[in-house]
C-alpha cells in the first residue's frame, strides 16, 4: 500500500486501486460495495425528491423507521422483499443489468 504507507492523501478511487493491486479486495467485492452504495443513494434521493420522510415511508410500507434509517446508512443488508417494499411507494424497483467490466 504505497501511498497509504507514505501518509499521503488519497481519493477513494486511489485507495480502491491500491487495495485491488495489493490483493486486499477483489473486483467482485468492489462491485458489490458499489451496488449497495448505489441502492442507498437512489433510495435516499427518491425519498427526498418526493419529500417523504422516513416516518411517512414507514406508514406507507409497514417497515419501521429505524430499519429504513439503517438501510439508508448501509448498516444492514435488507432482503430483496424489504427493498422492493421500500422502493414501491417511491415509484422505484430493482433491476438486474449487465455488469460493466473493468479494463
Amino acid at each position: 500500500m504505497n501511498q497509504i504507507k507514505k501518509n499521503k492523501a488519497l481519493t477513494l478511487a486511489d485507495l480502491e486501486n491500491e487495495l485491488l493491486e495489493d490483493g486486499y479486495i477483489t473486483p467482485e467485492e468492489v462491485a458489490e460495495s458499489n451496488a449497495r452504495a448505489n441502492i442507498m443513494v437512489e433510495l435516499i434521493k427518491a425519498r427526498n425528491e418526493q419529500k417523504i420522510s422516513q416516518r411517512k415511508l414507514e406508514e406507507l410500507t409497514g417497515i419501521r423507521q429505524p430499519a429504513i434509517s439503517r438501510i439508508e446508512k448501509g448498516a444492514i443488508s435488507p432482503s430483496i422483499d424489504t427493498l422492493l417494499k421500500v422502493l414501491a411507494p417511491l415509484g422505484k424497483t430493482l433491476a438486474v443489468v449487465p455488469v460493466a467490466h473493468r479494463e
